[in-house]
C-alpha cells in the first residue's frame, strides 16, 4: 500500500498547516453505489430460515455498505460513513457488531443493524490501518495491524465499555455536532504530541488493547483461530509471525516466502496456516511442526485473497493477474473459476457462491461449489499446480494458460466508476473530470454538480476546448482519492478568489458587487446546518448573524485580531443560485474541530447544535458572523500611459491601483472620464480633488474603483471619443480583468504598464 495523503485533515500529512483543513466531497446522484474499488467484504449470515443475509462492503471511497441479498439482486439498506480516507478492511463481531480499519489511522465500531451508527473510534494506530482479523462470531476478540508495523489484539466489550463518569473525554461520534450515534463516549487512546487525529482531552480510565510487538515493518494480513487464541501476521518481512493474543508475545516465526505476505487463513484449530504473498505462491504452513508442508504455484502475479472452504480442504485464492482459483490442499489439483477484468483484492465464501472484490468499485458473485467443490474439477480444465513459482510462470509463458470454468458472474453490485483524471479549469470554478470508463463530465464545484456530461470523449481535446484566457487565484484544491472529487479549503489562501455579481449571472444583486467565492460556497455548503441551527435556538435572526458564544469569541478575537468584515455582502444570509448544493445527493463534509478527531458526514445529517467545537474556527467566523481572515493583496498595481504618437494625454500621479478583477472596460472609462472634464487638462495639479471613485493614496497612488463611473456617465460602449487600452502593443479586450492581462498579456514580475489610444472614426 503507497504512502498518499488523506483526504482529510490526518496525521500522515506532510504539509504544515496551523489550521484545520475543510474538505467537501462530491457524491454521485446514485448514493447508494459505491464510487471507488472495495478493499473489503464481510457476510453476516441469517439463523433464522426465513431471514436475509448481508453483505457488508468497504471501498476506497472512505465508506461501507450494508447490502439485503436475495437470490437475484442485492439492495443497498444502509450507509456507514465516519471514515475519511479509504476503508481496508471490515470483520463482524456477533451480529452485532460491525469493526472496521482505515487509512485514516482510526478503527470503529458500528451496529450492524443500524442505518450507519458508528458507536465507538478507537484511535490507537499511529499510521495506516490496513487489516483485521476475528475470532468466531461468539468470541470478543479482534486484531488490527497496520503500516506502522503495529499490531493490537482488542477486546471488544471493553473497548465498547462507557468511559468513567469523571472522565473529560467525549466521544467524536456522540458529540453534539457531528455524528450523534449514541451516547457512548469515545474512549481517548491516543497520548502523542502529534493531535491531528487524536483527543485534546486526556483520557485516565480508558481501554488499552494488548499491543504484539516484534514486526519491523508493515503489517498487510492477519488471522485469527476460532477460539481466538492464537494470531499469525504478515507483511513485507516476508515471514508468517505467530502470536500468543492472551499475551501479545510471538512464539514463532515460518519463513519460505520471498516476498511481501498479503493473505493469511487459520483453520479453526489454529495448526494449518495457508499465506498468499506477492511471490505469486500459496504456502500451507503446520504450526505445531513449525514448517511448511506444501506450496502452491497457481498464479502468474501477486496472490492478495484468499478463502477456504469450512473443512480447510480446498483453497479460493485471487490477486493481480485478475484470476480466481481453486485448488485442492491435498491433492493439488487446481481449477481457473473466473477471470475478471480487475485485480482481486478480498474474497467471501457464501454458501456455493463467492463474493469477488476487486479495484473496481463493483462487487460480483461467482459460483465456487463452496460445499461440493470437487463439481469444479469435473468440467476437466484442472491441472497440478506447482510448487515452485516459476513453474506456472513458464506454463504460462507456453501458452497453456487454463480455460475458466464460469464465463459470467451470477450477479454483480454496480458501482459508478471512480474518477481517475481532472483538471481544475481557469475559471476555478469549473473540474474537468474523467472516469474509469472513460466519461468525461464537468463539475461546477461552487454548487458540487454536473453541470455537462459529454460521454466518452478525448480528456485532453475537451480541456483544450474549454479553455478560457481568465487569471483567478487557486483557492481551493482537488484530488480524487476517494474515487470522487474532494474539494480543499485552507484558510486564508480560499478566501483569495472574487469574482464581480455579474459575472456569476447573480439576478437582484449589484452588478459591481464582488463576491468572494469561498464565502459564498461555505455558505451554501453548511445552509443544511445553519437552518437546524437556527431552528434550534428559535432565534428569528438570520443565522449568518449569530455571533459565537462568549467565551469562543474573545479567545478567538484576541488571538485572531486581524480578520476583515466583509461589508459588500451586508451580513446576508441568502444563498444564491451559483452556490446552491443539491439536497438529493449532498456533498459530505470531512473537518476537524477544536476537539475529538478528524469527521465526515453528509451536510443534510449535521444536527444544527449549538456546539461549534466541531469545525474550524475560522469557517465558523465566515458563516456566523460574516468575517474573512486577512487575505494577500487583492489589488494589482499599474502605470497608465499614452501610446507613442498619441495626440491625447490625461492627467494621472504615477502608479495607479485597482482590484485585480476590475476589467479593461473599467480603465478605458477612466481614460474617457479624465478626457472630458470641465477643466483644462493642464490646469489639474496634485492637489486637485479627484472625480467620483478616485482617490489618492499616501503613497499618492489612485485608486480606480469598481464603481467609479456609476453617474453622470454612459455605459463605455457608447462613450464618445472611443478609446482602446494596450499592452505589449496588444490591444487589449474590454473583458479582460487586470490580472489576466497580468498573466497572460505582460507575463513580468513588475508593475503592468498599460498605453491607452484614441481611435478615430468610431
Amino acid at each position: 500500500m503507497h504512502r498518499v495523503g488523506s483526504a482529510g485533515n490526518g496525521n500522515n500529512s506532510t504539509r504544515p498547516r496551523k489550521e484545520k483543513r475543510l474538505t467537501y466531497v462530491l457524491n454521485d446522484s446514485d448514493d447508494t453505489k459505491h464510487c471507488a474499488g472495495i478493499n473489503c467484504l464481510a457476510l453476516l449470515t441469517s439463523v433464522a430460515s426465513d431471514g436475509s443475509d448481508y453483505l457488508f462492503t468497504g471501498s476506497r471511497d472512505g465508506r461501507l455498505k450494508r447490502w439485503v441479498l436475495d437470490v437475484d439482486r442485492a439492495t443497498c439498506s444502509a450507509t456507514f460513513e465516519s471514515h475519511v480516507d479509504w476503508v481496508n478492511d471490515t470483520v463482524l463481531v456477533g451480529h452485532s457488531t460491525l469493526v472496521s480499519c482505515s487509512s485514516d489511522t482510526t478503527i470503529k465500531l458500528w451496529n450492524a443493524s443500524s442505518f450507519g451508527t458508528c458507536t465507538r473510534t478507537l484511535r490507537q494506530h499511529s499510521d495506516y490501518v490496513t487489516c483485521l482479523a476475528a475470532a468466531g462470531k461468539n468470541s470478543n476478540v479482534v486484531a488490527s495491524g497496520g503500516l506502522g508495523g503495529e499490531v493490537f489484539i482488542w477486546d471488544i466489550e471493553s473497548a465498547l465499555a462507557p468511559a468513567s463518569k469523571s472522565s473529560d473525554a467525549t466521544g467524536d461520534e456522540s458529540s453534539n455536532g457531528i455524528n450523534g450515534s449514541g451516547n457512548l463516549p469515545l474512549t481517548s487512546l491516543r497520548t502523542n504530541s502529534n493531535d491531528n487525529m487524536s483527543m485534546h482531552t486526556t483520557q485516565t480510565q480508558g481501554y488499552i488493547p494488548i499491543s504484539a510487538k516484534g514486526h519491523k515493518d508493515s503489517v498487510y494480513a492477519l488471522a485469527m483461530n476460532e477460539s481466538g487464541t492464537i494470531l499469525v501476521s504478515g507483511g513485507t518481512e516476508k515471514v508468517v509471525r505467530v502470536w500468543d493474543t492472551r499475551s501479545g508475545s510471538k512464539t514463532l516465526k515460518l519463513r519460505g516466502h520471498t516476498d511481501n505476505i498479503r493473505a493469511l487463513l487459520l483453520d479453526s484449530s489454529g495448526r494449518y496456516c495457508l499465506s498468499g504473498s506477492s511471490d505469486s505462491m500459496i504456502r500451507l504452513w503446520d504450526i505445531g511442526q513449525q514448517r511448511c508442508v506444501h506450496s502452491y504455484a497457481v498464479h502468474t502475479d501477486s496472490v492478495w485473497a484468499l478463502a477456504s472452504t469450512p473443512t480447510f480442504s480446498h483453497v479460493y485464492s485471487g490477486g493481480r493477474d485478475f484470476s480466481l482459483y481453486l485448488t485442492d490442499l491435498q491433492t493439488r489439483e487446481s481449477s481457473l473459476v473466473c477471470t475478471g477484468e480487475y485485480p482481486i483484492l478480498q474474497l467471501a465464501l457464501h454458501d456455493d457462491s463467492i463474493w469477488v472484490a476487486s479495484t473496481d468499485s463493483s462487487v460480483q458473485r461467482w459460483p465456487a461449489e463452496g460445499c461440493n467443490p470437487e463439481k469444479i474439477f469435473q468440467s476437466g480444465n484442472s491441472f497440478l499446480a506447482g510448487n515452485l513459482s516459476f513453474s506456472r510462470a513458464r506454463v504460462s509463458l507456453e501458452g497453456s494458460t487454463p480455460v475458466p470454468v464460469y464465463k459470467e458472474p451470477t450477479l454483480t453490485i454496480l458501482g459508478t466508476p471512480a474518477i481517475v483524471q481532472h483538471e481544475v479549469l481557469n475559471n476555478k470554478r469549473h473540474v474537468l473530470t474523467k472516469d474509469a470508463s472513460g466519461s468525461v463530465k464537468l463539475w461546477e464545484i461552487t454548487k458540487g454538480a454536473v453541470i455537462e456530461d459529454y460521454g466518452k470523449v478525448s480528456f485532453e481535446e475537451k480541456k483544450e476546448e474549454l479553455f478560457e484566457m481568465v487569471s483567478i487565484p487557486a483557492w481551493f484544491t482537488v484530488d480524487t482519492r476517494l474515487g470522487s472529487l474532494s474539494v480543499h479549503l485552507d484558510t486564508p489562501q480560499c478566501f483569495s478568489a472574487e469574482m464581480y455579481s455579474a459575472d456569476l449571472n447573480i439576478v437582484g444583486k449589484p452588478e459591481d458587487d464582488k463576491v468572494n467565492l469561498a464565502r459564498e460556497t461555505l455558505k451554501g455548503l453548511l445552509a443544511p446546518w445553519l437552518r437546524k441551527r437556527k431552528q434550534r435556538s428559535g432565534s428569528s435572526a438570520p443565522a449568518n448573524g449569530e455571533l459565537l458564544s462568549g467565551k469562543d469569541t474573545a479567545s478567538r478575537s484576541s488571538t485572531h485580531s486581524r480578520v476583515e468584515v466583509d461589508g459588500s455582502s451586508d451580513n446576508d444570509a441568502m444563498v444564491y443560485p451559483p452556490f446552491e448544493f443539491s439536497v438529493t445527493s449532498p456533498p459530505s463534509v470531512i473537518t476537524e474541530g477544536t476537539h475529538g478527531g478528524t469527521w465526515r458526514k453528509k451536510t443534510t445529517d449535521l444536527e444544527g447544535t449549538k456546539d461549534d467545537k466541531d469545525f474550524p474556527w475560522w469557517c465558523l467566523d465566515c458563516v456566523l458572523n460574516n468575517r474573512l481572515p486577512p487575505r494577500e493583496n487583492t489589488k494589482c498595481s499599474f502605470y497608465l500611459q499614452p501610446c507613442e504618437g498619441s495626440s491625447v494625454q490625461i492627467l494621472t500621479q504615477g502608479k495607479l491601483s485597482a482590484p485585480r478583477i476590475l476589467r479593461i472596460h473599467k480603465v478605458i472609462n477612466y481614460v474617457i472620464e479624465k478626457m472630458v472634464l470641465d477643466k483644462p487638462l493642464d490646469s489639474l495639479n496634485a492637489e486637485s480633488s479627484f472625480s467620483p471613485g478616485l482617490a489618492a493614496s499616501q503613497s499618492q497612488h489612485q485608486v480606480v474603483g469598481d464603481g467609479s463611473f456609476r453617474s453622470g456617465f454612459q455605459p463605455w460602449q457608447k462613450l464618445k471619443p472611443s478609446v482602446e487600452i494596450l499592452c505589449n502593443n496588444q490591444v487589449l479586450s474590454p473583458e479582460m480583468s487586470l490580472a489576466t492581462v497580468r498573466a497572460y498579456i505582460w507575463k513580468k514580475s513588475e508593475d503592468l504598464i498599460l498605453n491607452y489610444r484614441l481611435v478615430q472614426g468610431r
